[in-house]
């Protein structure tokens, strides 16, 4: 139930989701635009994927961390530590470190079309280069939070009472609602975090506002105030389900470029030279 002591924080933009062709096996759209650092911090990008096996190759990142949430199918996941990330399916994530350096790839199972959001989470400039790490969060085995008529599985961060035990650089909350008609939540956030709502299925009205937004639609969550605590509030028009993220900033110079997020031009060359010479490894 809604706090009348705790900011409500309301819906400041909402956006539908497109996703475009790639190739015969691949179709993607942003939910979160690349290059919008300020915006988007402490996230730098969050993509929509439709693909089948073949997609994509191995390759390598630097600096930032993958969090990956399988909508549909199974994903099979190779890296460059372990040489066997295992096998995410419908409702699981890997929370993927980069750090340092890692090679690794995503692929479907044979014959299986997958449906996935990926987000990158930028890393301070002290953790660019810590030790990659791996964390396969299955959805059996994620803490809840049931309400009336709701569902919230939390694979990190908290929702109320309900805290998660996945390891975090800089402090972020993703949850996953399931709702039936009629049902209405809160989400608790600190009041610096910086966060937005994807819709995967249904529809529903979202925060003070009284925002309705509904499938395929992406919405950037109102500023909280600094020190203050805050939630969101939604109610589900129709059978509704949404993930959330939301984070502390890190409010820090951002250089990208491909698959390494540093904090300087320097930093992004070193990146390509150690590929080069096969060094990049090697500071794991």
């Amino acid at each position: 139930m809604k706090t009348s002591s705790v900011f409500q924080r309301h819906i400041a933009e909402v956006r539908r989701v497109k996703l475009d062709t790639v190739s015969p096996i691949h179709s993607a759209g942003p939910v979160l635009e690349m290059g919008k650092w300020e915006k988007n911090d402490p996230f730098l990008i969050m993509m929509e994927d439709k693909f089948r096996r073949g997609a994509f190759d191995v390759h390598p990142h630097r600096g930032l961390e993958t969090v990956t949430f399988v909508i549909d199918g199974s994903i099979e996941h190779y890296d460059s530590q372990s040489g066997d990330g295992g096998v995410l399916g419908p409702g699981d994530v890997q929370w993927m470190t980069a750090g340092s350096g890692v090679m690794h790839n995503e692929q479907p199972s044979e014959g299986v079309t997958a449906h996935s959001l990926q987000l990158w989470v930028n890393l301070p400039r002290d953790q660019k280069m810590s030790a990659p790490r791996y964390q396969n969060l299955k959805s059996a085995d994620m803490p809840v939070r049931e309400e009336h008529g709701a569902l919230i599985r939390v694979f990190s961060g908290s929702s109320h009472e309900v805290v998660s035990q996945t390891l975090n650089h800089i402090p972020v909350t993703m949850v996953e609602a399931i709702m039936e008609p009629g049902s209405t939540v809160t989400q608790d956030l600190p009041g610096s975090y910086n966060g937005f709502i994807y819709i995967i299925q249904g529809s529903g009205v979202f925060g003070s506002s009284k925002t309705p937004a509904h499938q395929g639609q992406m919405m950037w969550l109102g500023r909280g105030r600094d020190g203050e605590a805050s939630e969101i509030e939604i109610t589900a028009e129709e059978p509704l389900r949404f993930v959330l993220y939301a984070g502390e900033p890190v409010r820090e110079p951002v250089v990208a470029h491909g698959p390494f997020v540093m904090n300087t031009e320097t930093e992004i060359v070193e990146a390509f030279r150690d590929l080069r010479q096969g060094t990049f490894l090697k500071h794991s």
